[in-house]
């Protein structure tokens, strides 16, 4: 019975689909057929579907095609045209279809086919130096995983092509081949074959037309294409670069216009090969005829009188027509007439002379200036700091919303934004807005920072072992934070505030050891730029026992008498029995300890370059059996105050290209002698008297001195831009004088000659000063103690790197000096001479280094050992 029932249901189902209107007529689906030559009919999109592509989502690549369900196209249309062009265009794909795939009740449904083009999975560059390498790949662009275009391959090949023409490999051979990769589906290996083949080179310059300048003259102007085999070009380059020449045409030009040649043109020129790797360049000259000043009539201005103008611009009717002189008298020079409005809010101001006639060989000139209204600065914005606190740089600023815009003001700003040591002085870009419609200008200071602190490992070995040092320093210090809980949760020490803070120890464990801590802040109060300073510092050293040297006299006595020297069995001297590290004598020591305070204020006389500087120092030595020194036994106090008036407008603090520095010092102590009753002339004159070490110590116990010294720099850049050679010229001198011609203070002496470097030994008595080429300490040897030094010098640098994480300079130098034991005699010009080269390396967290060779020409003491060739490093200073 159920089977029947199951039965009928299913008859009864049969017969419902039969006679429903879908078992009546069945909706058929269209094929597409779609004629190009009929009329378009208007469709809407029913649906998209996309094929082919894995590494995007449909609804991205739809949305490139333009196209969108709902949309009403023509079929055939531009819609759909226009929609494979927009794939094409985007570069991505190597084949792009688009299909009806079917049409329903006046719907498309469409089928967009696309195949995608290979990515890069490795680039290889062949054929190149290393350098290049990492050069190139920055140019270029090129980064794994990024898709293969025609146009990328071309761009390719074209930078790397003018990269190498730019270095003078003009022949160079680039080709850029695509390897399928074996490992990866769909990507490529991009091979970078380059075939540098020789640089082509300059063989000969035939320049004719010219009168007024000799063929030499022309060819000295042309910096940078010069003639190979000539050996007045041997130092200069000889390679062949387009670009160069251009400009040494325009310096040919500009030198003929200089001399009052206004119409001096180059009316025919030409590079003919002259074998593979060498070029001819022809030149042919038109000089015309020399012109000079008849008339200048000035347009516009109200700011300056004409009277001042025409003084400012020195030129006058019947001089030579020297164009050269005119621009830099207008805009170029630092007093130029421009500079002068620039610096009194004239942002908008611009001159342009014209000739408005030319009579025969005279000129006469209209200078026609638009002032403007003058421009008050409206923003100033600070980007690119994210290392100090914002109001840490710009107290720094000379501008400030609300000023008059000034020229001189927003350098000043750059040059102390510089000196803080925080940002790349390379990079740092003023960035300045003018608004003509307000009369305002804004002012976007774009910085890029860089780690300035300092952290110095340095090791060596000594009579008594292995000498350690570290040394922190941290740049950008923030005293006020020190307890706060949030900044110390960001980094190890609480930064943002610009200030200084550095602790150094060094050491070998028992024998020696010396540690000191510092603290500068530059802006005491953060309302003005005047400084505070505070050091404290403490070293001791001790010697060996008088065992060692009785025990090694013995033992080499020993060795001697029996043949054991060679193997160290007297003694066991071979096996480090008799060395300095067993003969320990805390007995015997000198200690130093102290305070230094100090305070800075910053000029505004002469000028706000200047500074003003007081230190108050108190030292105390402990002398306790050393015999190194004139003083043996005894306490010796030092309380000195050191007054230091300075100016430094240099404009980079790691290579300086302009500006100069220099200081004026001088310090005093109490003069003991004068108010003590003491008869100095009749205390330690004895040297065989048992109470002459217990003399000196009574002679010395305070110290009394004054001391003058005077430093100076001066940088000179010799051409224009960043990578340009600098000329650095030194002069110093130092006097250590006395109160009384009895009491000459064995302190604070120079030590003279070698790296600069202190070493521990004499640290504790002497200021070191370098002379490279002769020993350290050569010209003051033990016993005959430098009361006065001069030291000239003048140094050629030139940089060979000046990037954010490492600066790199090479130089080569000449240099004199001298030190004497009466300061009497002193006589600058009295010098021993050296010269030599050497290179100089900046890394932010290390400091300053360098090695540098030199020779010294003359022999201190008549000792040719303590100068000739010499080699020097240097570790955390310069010279």
């Amino acid at each position: 019975m159920k089977k029947m029932k199951n039965i009928k249901y299913y008859l009864i189902l049969i017969a419902v689909i039969l006679l429903s209107p879908m078992g009546v007529q069945a909706q058929v689906v269209e094929k597409p057929n779609i004629s190009y030559t009929s009329n378009p009919r208007s469709i809407e999109i029913g649906g998209i579907n996309v094929e082919g592509i894995k590494n995007y989502e449909d609804y991205v690549l739809i949305g490139l095609s333009g196209l969108s369900v709902g949309q009403t196209i023509s079929l055939p249309g531009d819609e759909i045209t226009n929609a494979v062009k927009r794939y094409w265009k985007h570069g991505l794909f190597s084949n792009v279809k688009i299909e009806a795939d079917s049409i329903v009740d006046n719907k498309v449904y469409l089928k967009i086919i696309l195949a995608q083009r290979p990515r890069i999975s490795d680039i290889i560059y062949s054929g190149i130096k290393k350098s290049e390498r990492e050069d190139l790949t920055n140019k270029v662009g090129l980064l794994k995983g990024s898709q293969i275009t025609p146009n990328i391959i071309d761009r390719t090949k074209l930078v790397v092509k003018r990269y190498f023409d730019d270095k003078g490999f003009k022949n160079a051979d680039i080709q850029v081949i695509q390897e399928q990769d074996k490992d990866n589906e769909d990507q490529m290996i991009v091979h970078i074959d380059i075939d540098k083949k020789e640089k082509v080179k300059v063989n000969e310059i035939t320049i004719v037309g010219n009168d007024v300048l000799k063929t030499k003259k022309i060819k000295n102007l042309m910096k940078k294409t010069n003639e190979k085999g000539k050996l007045a070009n041997f130092f200069k380059t000889k390679k062949f670069i387009e670009e160069k020449y251009e400009e040494d045409k325009n310096r040919v030009i500009e030198k003929y216009n200089e001399l009052g040649y206004r119409d001096a043109t180059i009316v025919e020129d030409s590079i003919s090969p002259f074998d593979d790797n060498t070029v001819n360049v022809f030149l042919k000259i038109d000089e015309g005829q020399k012109y000079y000043v008849r008339n200048i009539n000035w347009v516009g201005n109200t700011v300056l009188m004409t009277d001042q103008l025409n003084s400012s611009l020195q030129m006058k009717s019947g001089d030579v027509y020297n164009q050269t002189h005119m621009n830099k008298r207008l805009t170029g020079d630092e007093d130029a007439i421009g500079n002068y409005y620039y610096n009194n809010g004239y942002v908008f101001f611009g001159v342009d002379p014209v000739e408005i006639n030319v009579d025969n060989d005279s000129v006469d000139l209209e200078m026609r200036i638009t002032e403007g209204p003058q421009a008050r600065i409206s923003h100033v914005r600070i980007m690119g700091n994210d290392r100090l606190y914002e109001h840490v740089v710009r107290r720094e600023l000379r501008t400030k919303p609300g000023d008059l815009f000034s020229k001189a003001a927003l350098e000043r700003s750059y040059r102390e934004i510089a000196q803080m040591g925080h940002f790349n002085p390379e990079n740092i870009n003023p960035d300045v807005k003018p608004d003509a419609t307000n009369g305002t200008v804004d002012i976007n200071y774009i910085l890029e920072s860089k780690a300035n602190d300092q952290i110095e490992f340095s090791a060596g070995w000594g009579q008594t072992g292995v000498i350690g040092k570290i040394a922190l320093k941290f740049t950008n210090f923030s005293m006020r934070n020190l307890f706060n809980k949030e900044a110390r949760r960001r980094a190890f020490l609480p930064q943002g505030d610009g200030q200084t803070f550095t602790i150094s120890g060094q050491t070998n464990g028992s024998y020696y050891q010396s540690y000191s801590v510092s603290f500068l802040d530059p802006w005491f109060g953060n309302k003005r730029p005047n400084s505070f300073s505070v050091t404290a510092f403490y070293s001791k050293q001790t010697d060996v026992s008088s065992n060692y040297y009785n025990s090694a006299y013995m033992n080499n006595m020993y060795n001697y008498m029996y043949g054991y020297g060679s193997y160290g069995y007297g003694g066991y001297g071979g096996y480090g029995y008799n060395s300095y590290e067993n003969f320990y004598d805390p007995d015997k020591s000198v200690q130093l300890y102290g305070i230094t305070v100090g305070f800075g204020k910053r000029l505004r006389w002469p000028d706000d370059y200047f500074t003003l500087s007081g230190m108050l120092t108190y030292q105390r030595y402990q002398l306790k059996d050393w015999k190194y020194f004139i003083i043996q036994n005894g306490n010796s106090n030092n309380i000195n105050l050191t007054v230091d008036l300075s100016r430094n407008s240099t404009d980079n603090q790691i290579f300086p290209r302009r500006g100069s520095e220099f200081s004026l010092s001088g310090t005093i102590t109490p003069p003991w002698s004068k108010f003590d009753g003491k008869d100095y002339s009749k205390l330690a004159n004895d040297y065989y008297s048992p109470k002459y070490q217990e003399e000196l110590a009574e002679k010395y116990k305070w110290i009394e001195y004054y001391k003058i010294k005077f430093h100076s720099k001066t940088y000179t850049a010799l051409s224009g831009g960043a990578k340009c050679p600098v000329l650095m010229t030194r002069a110093d001198f130092g006097i250590l004088g006395a109160f009384n011609s009895n009491k000459k203070s064995p302190f604070e002496t120079f030590y003279v000659g070698g790296d600069g470097m202190t070493g521990y030994s004499s640290s504790y008595a002497t200021e070191t000063i370098a002379l490279r080429g002769y020993e350290n300490g050569s010209l003051t040897p033990y016993g005959y103690e430098g009361y006065a030094y001069s030291r000239l010098g003048l140094e050629l640098r030139y940089p060979l790197m000046l990037e954010t994480s490492t600066s790199i300079y090479a130089l080569t130098f000449l240099e004199g000096g001298n030190a004497w034991i009466d300061a009497k005699k002193f006589n600058p010009f009295d010098m021993k001479r050296s010269a030599g080269v050497g290179v100089r390396i900046f890394l932010p967290m290390i400091g300053m280094m360098g090695i540098d060779w030199a020779y010294g020409f003359d022999k201190p003491w008549g000792n040719k050992s303590y100068g000739g060739s010499q080699f020097h490093f240097i570790i955390g200073q310069e010279f």
